[in-house]
């Protein structure tokens, strides 16, 4: 059985690059090392809500997360068993049937938007980071990626952007990043570089307290 010996949580604004560091650390370190467990597959499943209605959900709020499920599933993990990742689809806001099969591997990293919002998240983390990117740097990503992976007209975007993204990052994410240590600006090599010696300074400490 695999042990989970340390949790990483990424969080920061839509776009940060909390995703592109996960992978890109999961890459360094291989992926025997680490697993990634993504916040955003628990968002609540809208198929009961008309096309309509899902357009009106606020999905930037934290009461858009399952985050029930996902703690369950992060204490399943650390307890060396696999775990099965809704699989979320954020074109129609809707969750399939299928999941996601994960194995636990000695680091996990986590990430989320909202991912810090949460007392009962943080206390389940080693170690919490927070990437802070401009704003505009911000939109001009959610624009094609929203655009490439989801078929969204770049006004959509703008508008939502506009109504609930930016006003939920200045309400909610932006004063969760208070919980992380370190802030980092970018998903580029130095940033990785940072986070590896993070992870091994932890690994240090537990061997040490194992002692």
């Amino acid at each position: 059985m695999t042990r989970v010996e340390t949790v990483v949580g990424l969080a920061g604004g839509t776009c940060s690059g909390k995703t592109l560091l996960a992978h890109r650390l999961r890459d360094r370190l291989g992926s025997d090392r680490v697993a990634i467990l993504p916040f955003d597959a628990y968002y609540c499943d809208q198929s009961h809500r008309s096309p309509a209605e899902r357009r009106l959900v606020n999905y930037d709020h934290p009461d858009a997360l399952d985050v029930d499920a996902f703690l369950a599933d992060l204490e399943t993990l650390i307890s060396g068993k696999e775990i099965g990742i809704p699989v979320y689809d954020f074109a129609t806001h809707t969750r399939s049937r299928d999941v996601h099969i994960l194995e636990p591997r000695p680091v996990v990293v986590t990430e989320g938007i909202l991912l810090l919002m949460f007392p009962d998240v943080r206390a389940m983390l080693h170690a919490a980071i927070f990437l802070e990117v401009a704003t505009e740097v911000r939109l001009s990503r959610r624009i094609e990626r929203d655009g490439r992976e989801r078929g969204r007209d770049p006004g959509d975007v703008r508008r939502q952007f506009g109504e609930t993204v930016e006003p939920m990052y200045r309400r909610f994410v932006e004063p969760s990043g208070e919980h992380a240590d370190p802030v980092l600006r970018s998903a580029e090599p130095e940033s990785v570089d940072a986070l590896c010696g993070l992870i091994a300074r932890l690994e240090i400490q537990q061997a040490e307290a194992a002692r």
